[in-house]
């Protein structure tokens, strides 16, 4: 008796997204970290024992590719998530003792809460990414990143993300990505949902932003649980993202798969597991991942076994 002997005349049924094979996916749960053929060659897990391990790895990578920018004469453009977090405290230790200018390093946040019409939180509110991102990061660097050259996801700069990222790409720079995994899958808030209105997988591909973007019931209740203390009503259900034609466009990508909620209990596990080995799948924005270069970090009991405990 499970999932899928039982969803049938339940109250999830057709609740997720079309195109979701959950027995697929079921399977994706038993399979850890082994290799697909359809991975990107460059394209590594990175296990890690604690989430202390994992903050000071994953600010590490970041870090690095700003210095190694900075050391080839490149522009860095760099697409940053607001969750996971832990990372940026590593990646300014390792920046200010490396005593790295960041005056090379353009930045896009990826996301930010909005209304329907994509009207966003003042960025003094401390739930707004514009407001975490200065304290957690900006604020912090010694030689920070110019105010001019940071980008948040409002409703008049988000339009400007794809000339702007087409231009420093053009002119040499190098495209990161940093991103966490979505309990649906996400990356930013692209939702899996949005898959059914693209006639194509080019098209969905070639998709660069969203503004007032309605979230996933789940993506909600994720944000609840993981940034609001358990406090539903405080979770915005729309947002403004970009899409698939921006951060599929990264040269390299660093990704953070951090949900745990102790006792053994995690809300990740099956999103990492299936990012890793579903393939890649319109209806399932993560999976894409795997065939970008870079490295996905996360925590070892993410990878399974994914089984029944009583606690």
């Amino acid at each position: 008796m499970d999932f899928n002997s039982t969803v049938k005349g339940s109250l999830l049924e057709g609740f997720y997204p079309v195109g979701w094979d959950m027995e697929k996916i079921d399977k994706c749960c038993d399979m850890g970290v082994a290799r697909e053929s359809f991975w990107n060659k460059d394209f590594n897990p990175v296990e890690c024992e604690s989430l202390s391990d994992f903050d000071t790895l994953m600010g590490h990578e970041i870090a690095m590719q700003i210095k190694l920018t900075r050391e080839e004469g490149r522009k860095c453009a760099m697409i940053l998530p607001v969750g996971p977090m832990g990372m940026y405290k590593w990646a300014v230790y390792f920046l200010n003792e490396w005593n790295i200018c960041c005056d090379h390093v353009y930045t896009f946040n990826m996301d930010e809460w909005a209304d329907a019409e994509g009207n966003t939180l003042d960025s003094s509110n401390p739930a707004s990414f514009e407001y975490s991102m200065k304290q957690a990061f900006f604020g912090k660097l010694n030689n920070t990143i110019p105010e001019a050259q940071r980008n948040f996801a409002t409703k008049s700069n988000l339009p400007t993300y794809p000339e702007k990222i087409a231009s420093l790409k053009a002119a040499g720079a190098k495209l990161v990505l940093v991103y966490g995994i979505g309990r649906m899958c996400h990356i930013a808030f692209w939702e899996p949902q949005f898959a059914t209105e693209y006639d194509t997988l080019e098209s969905w591909k070639e998709a660069p932003y969203r503004i007032g973007a309605k979230l996933h019931p789940l993506t909600i209740e994720q944000n609840a649980i993981t940034s609001f203390k358990s406090r539903t009503t405080l979770v915005p259900c729309t947002a403004n993202t970009i899409g698939p034609g921006l951060f599929l466009k990264a040269d390299y990508a660093i990704g953070g798969a951090d949900g745990a909620l102790g006792r053994g209990m995690g809300w990740q596990g099956m999103s990492f597991l299936t990012t890793l080995h579903y393939g890649p799948d319109k209806h399932i924005t993560s999976t894409f991942i795997p065939t970008l270069p870079g490295r996905l970090f996360y925590l070892k009991e993410l990878a399974g076994p994914l089984v029944a405990e009583c606690n």
